[in-house]
């Protein structure tokens, strides 16, 4: 058991399209402030000179390069969704390095999209070139990494189950409409919540900022952190907007945001 603090960073906070928006000329994708630009949401949890990344997006190499990450333990899937997973071939130079296969913690719905869209990871082909070396490990309930207990939170993305995921006082939900009220019984006690606030319009899949406020209220985090945004909300304008409001402790996360979260 290491002494050392759980430390997380927001490798992406952005949808599934990013921040800017390929061919958009709105304020927020023109924007200068550095917060506006968002990669795919993916968040790296470090322990001890150890790492673990939620989610490989198709943004994972640029991400890991961001912040120099030259060690992978683990890698946890929230769910199959493309944003969420096309970064999964660039585990291969951490399979080089480490000389073992990567484990991979997901559900077993993840994992029949994770085998149908690299198939030749799978294959047991013989091959000239690498490809990337895993352990699919199927969540079924809560498990340890980086001496943490991390505890899987299932939500709902439109029709859709996808797993948040608790560590000690700090809980990650991405990518959700509604979280069951089991779930949410799982979500007390938080310093820190990070949860899907993708804009102010409705979405069937996505939390607005509204509906993001009313479950901050119902489970009373410390701090809440928004994220999965879309280029409907510039970063400082929506931060002063909720202050306003009366929230101080909620904010838009941000890529490259980095803090400790309590183990226990």
């Amino acid at each position: 058991m290491t002494s050392q603090p759980l430390r997380l960073t927001f490798l992406g906070s952005g949808t599934s399209m990013g921040v800017p928006s390929l061919g958009c000329a709105c304020r927020v994708c023109r924007s200068t402030d550095a917060r506006d630009n968002r990669l795919r949401p993916s968040v790296l949890l470090s322990r001890g000179g150890r790492n673990v990344v939620v989610d490989t997006t198709p943004d994972f190499r640029q991400q890991a390069l961001r912040v120099d990450l030259r060690r992978l333990d683990a890698i946890v899937l929230t769910h199959g969704h493309a944003d969420h997973i096309l970064g999964f071939d660039d585990i291969r130079p951490f399979n080089i390095r480490q000389r073992e296969a990567m484990p991979v913690y997901g559900s077993e719905e993840t994992f029949r999209v994770i085998r149908r869209m690299f198939a030749y990871v799978f294959d047991d082909g013989p091959t000239l070139s690498t490809v990337p070396q895993v352990s699919l490990q199927l969540v079924q309930g809560p498990f340890e990494l980086l001496d943490t207990v991390i505890t899987p939170v299932p939500v709902r993305h439109g029709e859709m189950e996808v797993l948040g995921y608790r560590f000690g006082r700090a809980a990650y939900l991405t990518d959700f409409s509604e979280v069951p009220a089991a779930s949410r019984g799982l979500l007390g006690g938080l310093d820190d919540l990070i949860l899907d606030a993708l804009r102010d319009i409705p979405h069937p899949m996505h939390q607005t900022v509204e509906q993001a406020l009313a479950l901050v209220q119902e489970l009373k985090p410390k701090r809440a952190w928004f994220t999965h945004i879309a280029h409907d909300l510039p970063h400082e304008e929506t931060n002063e907007r909720l202050r306003k409001m009366g929230f101080p402790q909620v904010q838009l996360a941000h890529d490259g945001l980095s803090f400790e979260v309590s183990a226990e």
